[in-house]
């Protein structure tokens, strides 16, 4: 099935026709054969990109041979230095002192020469074909053509500017790794090859879109990783069908199951300590050209509350703070409504002084507890979303002295009471423990529904909130697995790393979620 599904209304039906015959009919006009002659082939490089100011077509003769040879690349993604040094240098001077004399190089040798004696390059490939060829070009490899041959010749010079590595922007640690993933994919590979050497680690690359021809690497280590979740993942990927891929996020909402979530079903990570660590449990990491962030598959929503740091720390205190980051999940989802559906129904729930104190604070508010909260909920996530946009050295100071300033004067104003300036302020706090941005995200959208069942139906609306959220996660399926292991359905081995973390001694087995092939990574005596 596309992703991609064509209109059927018949008027845009012809419309889409009459376009598609226009672009035939243009690319008939252009043979994608490759031909002999020189000439011939430069102009069909010429068709295409002609248009195109980043373009270079330089024209060369082989030594003093008189040979033709050209070269097509685009200006901005090769490294220059390996097109002047190991490209045209040697093939218009320096071949002339080899051990070729001129008068010996004949047209029938210069490609065999050309491949194997002139051009010093590691990464050399061949084609036959103008549509791959320019698809390399495109990529930012050298197309080099030499008179009386059908071949083309690749010669990797990729060299555009890249980002440096750098700390991982919203995954920071105190001990741990400081390097994050960058936009370019074969960094991005080569930081998990620093990390695990088995050569077993298998990185296969395919490219999705149509027209961006982007770039997908997903990543597996044989004999740890299922089979059947390896097939899954290949048959999702290759199914995409659309114009282009823009980043992993976007390829992360074609592949997942469940479309109306707000919790995201894959994990998406700029560490690459913690992309290794799910391949060692036979997880699958896909890596997306110009995305710095990688996916893991398949996700559990327990691991959205797990940091790296946990496995660095003793496993008392990485249980302590992970404790604090589930309690935390629990205040940000539901403080609010809670608060809504004790002062509105439940008031006397609360002992008799807290409940004074809390209707002398109000009794100026004109606005039910309702409005209040939502007024200042999403006062809040202005804040919160006006600090990121904002350059870090302001972002942060607006956040905090906003906060404070706006608090105080609605307070002073009568608009708000003190009481749901503190309920706003630790629902904020607590949606920051959680370490995945993500599924941060998602859980405070949560809030909102559940405020407005709190005000309706009081805490019987919140539980019925509490008991619907449930049923919609444990109803998610995430590639064949159910997204609430391991607690739904309980799987007790994995139980160790949940809530609780056990001792590094007693993590012997894998997960069991992910189906690993072998279970066994430690061997204690």
């Amino acid at each position: 099935m596309k992703i991609i599904k064509r209109s059927k209304n018949p008027k845009n039906k012809e419309v889409m026709d009459e376009q598609q015959q226009s672009m035939t009919k243009s690319e008939d006009c252009v043979s994608l054969d490759l031909s002999k002659k020189i000439e011939e082939n430069y102009e069909k490089f010429q068709a295409f990109l002609k248009e195109s100011s980043d373009a270079v077509f330089r024209k060369f003769k082989l030594g003093r041979s008189g040979i033709n040879c050209a070269l097509v690349y685009i200006d901005g993604l090769i490294d220059k230095n390996v097109v002047h040094d190991s490209i045209l240098r040697p093939m218009m001077f320096e071949i002339s002192h080899f051990e070729y004399e001129e008068d010996v190089i004949k047209p029938s040798d210069a490609y065999d020469l050309v491949l194997n004696h002139a051009v010093s390059v590691a990464d050399i490939k061949e084609t036959a074909s103008l549509d791959e060829a320019m698809l390399y070009v495109m990529s930012g490899e050298a197309a080099l053509m030499v008179d009386g041959f059908e071949k083309l010749i690749i010669v990797s010079a990729r060299g555009w500017a890249t980002r440096g590595i750098s700390d991982p922007q919203t995954e920071g640690v105190i001990r741990g790794a400081k390097e994050g993933f960058t936009e370019t994919l074969r960094t991005n590979t080569a930081l998990l090859r620093r990390k695990c050497k088995d050569p077993n680690m298998v990185i296969k690359t395919i490219r999705l879109g149509r027209r961006s021809k982007t770039d997908v690497a997903y990543i597996y280590i044989k004999g740890i990783t299922n089979p059947k979740l390896l097939e899954e993942v290949e048959e999702r990927l290759i199914k995409i069908d659309i114009d282009q891929i823009i980043s992993s996020g976007h390829l992360e909402q074609l592949i997942q199951d469940n479309r109306i979530t707000p919790i995201p079903q894959l994990q998406a990570t700029e560490r690459p300590d913690k992309a290794i660590a799910n391949l060692m449990e036979g997880r699958v990491i896909i890596l997306v050209d110009n995305s710095p962030f990688a996916l893991t598959i398949p996700t559990t929503f327990a691991q959205f509350f797990q940091s790296p740091e946990d496995y660095n720390e003793r496993w008392v205190v990485a249980s302590f703070i992970r404790s604090l980051r589930w309690i935390a999940s629990f205040l940000a989802v539901f403080t609010p409504a809670v608060y809504i559906a004790v002062v509105t129904y439940h008031s006397g729930l609360i002992p008799t002084r807290l409940a004074l104190s809390i209707a002398a604070t109000r009794a100026g508010v004109p606005f039910p507890s309702i409005i209040e909260a939502v007024l200042m909920e999403i006062t809040i996530e202005l804040l919160r979303e006006s600090g990121a946009r904002l350059p870090k050295a302001i972002g942060q100071t607006i956040g905090i002295v906003g906060g404070l300033i706006i608090g105080d004067a609605a307070v002073n104003a009568g608009l708000t009471s003190p009481i749901m300036v503190i309920v706003v302020a630790l629902t904020a706090i607590a949606s920051f423990v959680i370490p995945t941005y993500s599924a941060a995200i998602g859980l405070r959208t949560m809030r909102f529904p559940l405020m407005v069942l709190a005000a309706f139906f009081g805490l019987y609306g919140v539980m019925l909130g509490f008991i619907i959220i449930n049923i919609h996660l444990v109803s998610i399926k995430t590639f064949g697995m159910s997204f609430m292991t391991p607690q739904a359905p309980t799987i007790f081995h994995d139980l160790k790393d949940f809530v609780i973390r056990a001792p590094a001694r007693k993590m012997v087995k894998r997960p069991v979620q992910s189906y690993p092939i072998d279970m066994i990574r430690m061997d204690m005596e």
